[in-house]
């Protein structure tokens, strides 16, 4: 710029540091003997829209949405615009994200386009900033957190297998950001809990429905309620369900316990079909065909049954505590115990390796650490 320009020694000076960075990147390029072409440089110099983290990210729920993973979609698609409202501090992005219900409304607005980062810009001081925002601005659990770092880690990954970034910028990893596991406390209710569900009076239909579920998930071995959800008659035959489990695809055959076929008895009368739903949660999507669609209102009807269960059955049947259908499965988990052995514990939960269901059922089991206190204290 020339010196009559009223910005000359600043422009200029810009202008000398954008040179010095593209010709530290064709140093680094040299040095490494990477092959580049001029394109490929310059777009590592300036990034082009695939090189900018929110497009990456828009194209990461894409391909989950085409894969029909609507919970990682649901979760992932809401760390993606509070990050974006916190880098941008958009209220516009802010509003967006408070203003309607994911599950009365499908499809929300998609993440702001032509308000985008490059990767770069999302470093280790950046990542920790945020880390600290959802901490003490959201207030969100360490667990809620680590799924944000595990969202921002994907898109990351993304990026480098498209070979748009070099995996030096992901701010995850040693001697970076450590993305910790935390371990949650897992109980599940007590055998005298089970028994007051089991005989306590719900009037309402509905409510008896949603008791009747999280008893079917439990006398299942703590059956996932997305596979309850999709139960149909056509997997019950010969005294035993057959079905496959949606989490892993992996096939399971249990026999039908005494308590569970009273139960199911109730649910089938002369007008059921071999493919009906056990349950009338899904009645009317028998002929749904997308996978992400029938997904999103598999996880619908989980948000009702839980309310249903966390106010009005649990109070009923006077259980202290927050009640969900995922807690079936920390009960019989529970009252399994040390009781059964692991490996027929690994078969019932279709874990591939001896080692998860050992590191599941450890929550559950307190035996040893019980007896090595008394000894220590006495009884």
């Amino acid at each position: 710029m020339r010196k009559s320009h009223p910005n000359a020694a600043r422009l200029n000076n810009l202008l000398e540091k954008k040179r010095a960075e593209a010709n530290d990147i064709v140093l680094e390029f040299e040095t490494q003997k990477k092959q580049a072409s001029v394109n490929v440089i310059k777009r590592t110099i300036k990034p082009e829209a695939d090189a900018l983290f929110f497009a990456q990210a828009r194209l990461h729920l894409e391909r989950l949405k085409g894969a029909g993973k609507y919970s990682t979609w649901h979760s992932r698609e809401t760390h993606i615009r509070v990050l974006q409202a916190f880098l941008l501090g958009s209220e516009s992005v802010m509003d967006q994200l408070n203003a309607r219900s994911l599950a009365k409304h499908h499809y929300r607005k998609p993440i702001l386009s032509g308000t985008d980062v490059p990767f770069s810009q999302i470093d280790i001081g950046i990542v920790n900033r945020f880390l600290y925002y959802l901490r003490s601005e959201r207030n969100l659990k360490e667990r809620t957190i680590v799924a944000y770092q595990e969202t921002i880690m994907a898109v990351f990954r993304q990026a480098v297998t498209e070979g748009v970034i070099d995996k030096k910028y992901i701010p995850f990893g040693k001697d970076k950001i450590r993305i910790k596991i935390v371990q949650t406390q897992k109980l599940g209710l007590s055998r005298e809990d089970v028994e007051r569900l089991e005989t306590v009076d719900l009037p309402h239909p509905s409510h008896a429905l949603v008791r009747d579920m999280w008893l079917i998930s439990f006398y299942f071995a703590g059956m996932r309620v997305s596979d309850v959800l999709r139960m149909r008659w056509s997997q019950l035959k010969d005294g035993r369900l057959h079905y496959v489990m949606g989490k892993n695809k992996k096939p399971v055959s249990l026999k039908i316990p005494d308590k569970a076929r009273a139960i199911l008895d109730l649910y089938k009368d002369e007008t059921t079909t071999p493919d009906d739903f056990v349950f009338r949660f899904m009645k009317g999507h028998e002929e749904t065909t997308d996978k992400f669609e029938f997904n999103r209102r598999i996880g619908a009807a989980t948000s009702q049954i839980d309310r249903l269960l966390n106010r009005r059955i649990a109070p009923a049947a006077e259980i202290e505590g927050k009640l969900t259908m995922h807690l079936a499965r920390h009960t019989f988990a529970t009252l399994a115990g040390d009781k059964i052995p692991i490996q027929m514990l690994q078969k019932l939960y279709r874990h591939s390796n001896v080692l998860t269901t050992i590191g599941y059922q450890a929550n559950f089991v307190n035996k040893d650490a019980d007896e090595a206190l008394d000894a220590v204290l006495g009884k």
